[in-house]
């Protein structure tokens, strides 16, 4: 002990030697294992999505991250950065992937583990492409430039995330601000692709605001002044007055049907079960909503009559029209086949059909944008001789309709139809010819586990936003939501729960800029962050 020290001062330094090494340690854990924290930070920034919602937590992630690409001695190590960060932010993302798996029996279910590692090796590559795109940009010290042309990097490998080799656009990253009305608001001017971007500038804002930090950037105040300006002139769709007691109705049926219980021996109990639920006709006229994957039994005419075994169409269509009044209709998914001349079926579409009163089909919209390794398995030529199948009962593949399209229905007028997995595609969701008066959204997340069905929830309610349109949902065993034009709920039928919400058709609003300009909004907004950021470098030079 030195001398004239007391033994309280020795144990307080080495209490402050102890606390100054932990936070060196902290500190200096990124730059010794920098990929490792890429993919921690991946990991954290997943949360900030349904069901957890920890939208600030993700904002602090991607604010790490951009500083760990910044800090990369090279390009090679800015991509690899960005992968890893890919990893495990697309792995903790599609968790929920693994429990498809346990509804197949061609598969090992164990495979459905290693199913959602997979898919984010893959998907890695689109935050890899954009770290190492930004890195070009970047200079010695981190600056108002360099994280706009971060946010304009993002934008563009996000979007082609939604269309390459088919497109997997789950969970941009703006979908995080659904729950929070004001920020989701600001996708009805650029939509998701560029909020997805401006996130990712507000992220990278947070790095440049240190003390003692003078310059911050004035593309980055700039974007801070619109955005509270935005916020500030928010508002959200006034309450619904009470609807009248004629007026039109939605009834959107939610029977609790398990996957496992979705074989054609169940339908008469799946059948009895929707038309319980649906109610009776009434005073008001009811467009009565069922789910996607429930109605097994084909319902058109004209098939050869082996297709339909111990079953009728007309009478499986006059039992389902048996709990519609006469100014009441239904709207249901099913299956449709086609054949070729002589009888042999040649594919099948995932369809929506509208039926009326007297079990008339009125209408039928077949599915555009197929989910892979649900509806389709691609590339069979190499998959199937590796044992892989798709996920769904059936082996033939589905083929695609023409694209979003709106139904007229009688006494209800027009109605765009986006089955399942369609309503993901941000701007892809409207018929341009016929912009209907609220979007019928049918899925089957029965297969999705727990993470998914909330998930698909907020990317539905993000379309609203974006269009201005009502959306419905109706599913299998949840969550059905019946969603205003400006994202919020109107009335939801819990997970796991059977029911049916019952509520007056809420109103369209007009077409937003987003509806207007699609996604020529996010290549605008892309292209605005990348001049600016290029003006604040002449400037500082």
């Amino acid at each position: 002990m030195p001398r004239g020290a007391s033994q309280e001062a020795i144990v307080t330094r080495g209490k402050g030697c102890a606390a100054l090494s932990y936070r060196s340690s902290i500190e200096a854990f990124p730059r010794r294992y920098p990929a490792l924290g890429a993919l921690l930070l991946g990991v954290a920034a997943a949360c900030g999505f349904a069901p957890l919602e920890y939208w600030w937590l993700a904002i602090a992630a991607f604010a790490g991250w951009i500083a760990l690409v910044h800090a990369a001695p090279t390009r090679g190590q800015a991509l690899w950065r960005g992968w890893a960060f890919g990893v495990g932010h697309f792995t903790i993302n599609d968790n929920w992937f693994q429990h498809a798996f346990t509804f197949q029996d061609q598969m090992p279910h164990w495979l459905g583990y290693a199913a959602p590692l997979a898919l984010a090796l893959y998907l890695a590559v689109f935050p890899a492409l954009c770290a190492g795109l930004a890195w070009r940009g970047r200079r010695a010290r981190i600056d108002g430039g360099f994280v706009l042309l971060f946010g304009a990097c993002w934008i563009l490998t996000e979007w082609m995330r939604s269309w390459l080799f088919t497109g997997y656009a789950w969970n941009p990253l703006a979908v995080m601000w659904v729950p929070v009305q004001p920020v989701a608001w600001l996708a009805t001017l650029v939509g998701t692709y560029a909020l997805s971007g401006l996130t990712v500038v507000a992220a990278g804002a947070l790095l440049l605001l240190p003390a003692g930090r003078k310059q911050i950037g004035i593309g980055v105040v700039a974007f801070a002044i619109l955005t509270v300006a935005e916020l500030l002139s928010y508002r959200s769709a006034p309450a619904p007055a009470p609807a009248a007691a004629d007026a039109p109705r939605l009834v959107v049926v939610q029977p609790n049907v398990p996957q496992d219980q979705r074989g054609e021996s169940d339908q008469a109990m799946m059948l009895a079960r929707l038309l319980r639920l649906s109610g009776a006709p009434g005073a008001a006229p009811r467009l009565v909503m069922w789910p996607e994957g429930v109605i097994r039994d084909f319902i058109e005419d004209d098939y050869p009559f082996w297709v339909y075994g111990n079953t009728s169409p007309w009478l499986t269509r006059t039992r389902m029209a048996s709990v519609l009044g006469p100014r009441d209709m239904l709207l249901t998914g099913g299956t449709a086949l086609q054949f070729d001349g002589r009888g042999e079926v040649t594919t099948a579409s995932n369809s929506v059909f509208a039926l009326d009163a007297r079990g008339r089909i009125r209408g039928r919209y077949d599915k555009a944008h197929l989910v892979p390794y649900g509806e389709y398995l691609p590339m069979p030529w190499l998959l199937k001789p590796l044992g892989l199948s798709r996920l769904v009962p059936g082996d033939m593949d589905f083929a695609p309709g023409p694209g979003p399209r709106t139904m007229t229905v009688p006494g209800f007028g027009a109605i765009g139809m986006q089955l399942c997995y369609e309503i993901i595609f941000s701007g892809e969701v409207v018929d341009p010819e016929q912009r209907p008066r609220l979007i019928f959204n049918p899925s089957n997340d029965a297969w999705f586990g727990t993470w998914g069905p909330p998930q698909h929830l907020a990317q539905a309610r993000l379309r609203a936003i974006e269009e201005g349109l009502p959306v419905v949902r109706a599913t299998p065993n949840g969550i059905s939501a019946v969603i205003a034009a400006d994202g919020a709920l109107r009335a939801t039928v819990a997970h796991h729960v059977g029911g049916a919400a019952v509520v007056p058709i809420p109103p369209a609003r007009a077409p937003t800029p987003f509806a207007r300009l699609g996604n020529w909004a996010a290549l605008l907004v892309g292209t605005v962050l990348t001049l600016v950021a290029f003006a604040l470098r002449r400037r500082s030079r």
